[in-house]
């Protein structure tokens, strides 16, 4: 543990002044020839993450910003119900609730459809729909549900996947490391706890399994020495692409103090495992 608290500690702020320099960029993360070259199953999740994020409008963010520049379009509605179609249990009832919703808001206007047309996206971002991109992302990629899990919860599938770590070891489809450890590749996916009290190693996890947490996790698109380039959803209630600092090994950085902190990187090694 003293070895996160040193990762964690001065590299903090080496993530503050590194997130003062930096400016806004929509440029594709990682050319089309580096996703052809992946392996298969890595190159079908980032080609489908990428063009997810370029149909919200390419929303590009640096670390942790409060704030997005713009209101994206009201439209994106019809993507974020596409999500939790891939969440059974949960995702239709939650379709319902949305439809349902949006039907009301224009009806009270007077001319039908108006209040659906302009209503802020902001409005369908709760039950957050984070885990249900993930799981959209990795059922568009013709990963089974039975290798990865479905669910409205990233910790869910987290400690499933983490199962299936303790249980067969090498033979797993998604290895667990502590980011401090590992080198993220594109295809992986980088994770966060949200708690009030989070977590700092994901083998910390293995003793609270079962229990929700406010989890997150993203996409790795793209990881070279200095950043890390992650796609997530419901990321201030859009799809977007952030940057994180990392080290020139290509690890990424801590999170500052007072952000949820990184505490797992899944390794994605479908490629490798029959």
């Amino acid at each position: 543990m003293m070895k996160i608290a040193a990762y964690r500690g001065w590299t903090s702020l080496v993530s503050v002044l590194w997130l003062m320099a930096c400016s806004s960029s929509s440029q594709l993360p990682i050319r089309d020839e580096e996703v052809a070259a992946l392996p298969a199953h890595r190159a079908r999740l980032v080609g489908n993450a990428i063009q997810e994020w370029q149909s919200w409008g390419r929303i590009t963010l640096h670390g942790w910003p409060n704030l997005r520049e713009s209101e994206p379009d009201p439209a994106m509605f019809d993507k974020i119900l596409a999500y939790w179609t891939s969440v059974p249990g949960e995702g239709p009832a939650i379709i319902r609730r949305h439809q349902a919703l949006r039907d009301a808001l224009a009806e009270s206007q007077d001319v039908a459809g108006a209040a659906s047309a302009s209503a802020s996206i902001s409005l369908w971002a709760w039950p957050a729909w984070s885990a249900a991109f993930i799981s959209h992302q990795m059922a568009a990629s013709g990963v089974p549900s039975f290798v990865f899990p479905p669910s409205a919860s990233h910790a869910a599938y987290v400690d499933v996947l983490l199962a299936e770590v303790q249980q067969t070891g090498t033979a797993a489809a998604f290895a667990a490391h502590h980011p401090a450890d590992y080198v993220p590749r594109p295809g992986d996916l980088l994770c966060s706890d949200r708690s009030l009290y989070p977590l700092l190693h994901w083998q910390d996890r293995i003793a609270d399994a079962g229990q929700f947490r406010p989890m997150h996790c993203d996409i790795v698109v793209a990881a070279r020495g200095g950043t890390v380039h992650v796609i997530g959803g419901n990321v201030l209630d859009v799809v977007a692409l952030r940057i994180f600092p990392a080290d020139d090994a290509g690890r990424v950085l801590p999170a500052p103090w007072d952000k949820p902190p990184f505490f797992l990187v899944l390794e994605n090694r479908l490629d490798e495992v029959p």
